[in-house]
């Protein structure tokens, strides 16, 4: 019996292993591994969101942060929405995570939870999380495209996790990317890999909670009438 689309999905969250290069100082976390609970509440959001082998429109991320999809292994989802929202508590780890707080106004503001994960799909290109040491010692987030010699070591490891998200059952025609500096590498990802017909880009969530809070609605907006625009 084939797969429905979360089962293609909690499978390929359970094989991520990245064993490339990295540069000096930076490092690759991968949450699946690091906590058995992360992958025991992945599963239950996989399987009570994406039961159903609907084709779905890709929301394209930069790589989870070590409080968001680090801890919960479900993207854009701290542990407070997780629960709140999507109703699945998690025990070990207590998150709070400002792209999440954005990406959920949208989202109960689309319809809620149940509605937009039935039509859209969220993942990264680097699906794993990345950390950089600081001169003090200490371990910060950091995104793939922070240093030229890291994008380039970690490309083809991309290329090819967005070549197994399109395969669960992704429409390709169109894909929407967040953050304006993410979409300058994911256009020369396409060019170079034709994964998508066309890359419409919107402000990074975390961008926006940051530094644009006070046109919140704005953003919530926008956002809703281009998710709108691809269906």
């Amino acid at each position: 019996m084939s797969k429905n689309f979360g089962e293609k999905v909690i499978d390929f969250n359970g094989q991520l292993h990245y064993t490339g290069k990295l540069p000096e100082g930076f490092q690759v976390i991968n949450p699946f591994m690091d906590n058995p609970e992360t992958m025991e509440v992945m599963q239950r959001f996989y399987h009570k969101f994406y039961a159903d082998s609907n084709q779905r429109k890709f929301i394209i991320g930069i790589n989870p942060s070590r409080h968001g999809a680090g801890v919960t292994g479900v993207p854009f989802t701290d542990t407070k929405r997780l629960e709140s929202v999507c109703g699945i508590k998690m025990q070990s780890a207590y998150t709070h995570e400002v792209s999440s707080v954005f990406l959920y106004d949208m989202i109960a503001e689309y319809g809620g939870a149940k509605e937009f994960y039935k039509q859209f799909y969220i993942n990264s290109p680097f699906p794993l999380a990345i950390v950089r040491q600081t001169k003090d010692g200490k371990w910060l987030n950091a995104n793939y495209y922070d240093e030229r010699g890291l994008f380039e070591m970690v490309k083809e490891y991309m290329i090819s996790t967005l070549k197994i998200n399109i395969n669960m059952g992704l429409d390709t025609s169109e894909a929407i990317v967040l953050g304006k500096k993410n979409a300058n590498f994911l256009h020369k990802i396409n060019k170079e890999a034709k994964l998508f017909g066309s890359l419409k880009v919107l402000e990074h969530p975390r961008y926006i909670q940051q530094y644009k809070s006070k046109e919140k609605q704005l953003f919530i907006d926008k956002y809703i009438l281009t998710l709108g625009s691809l269906l």
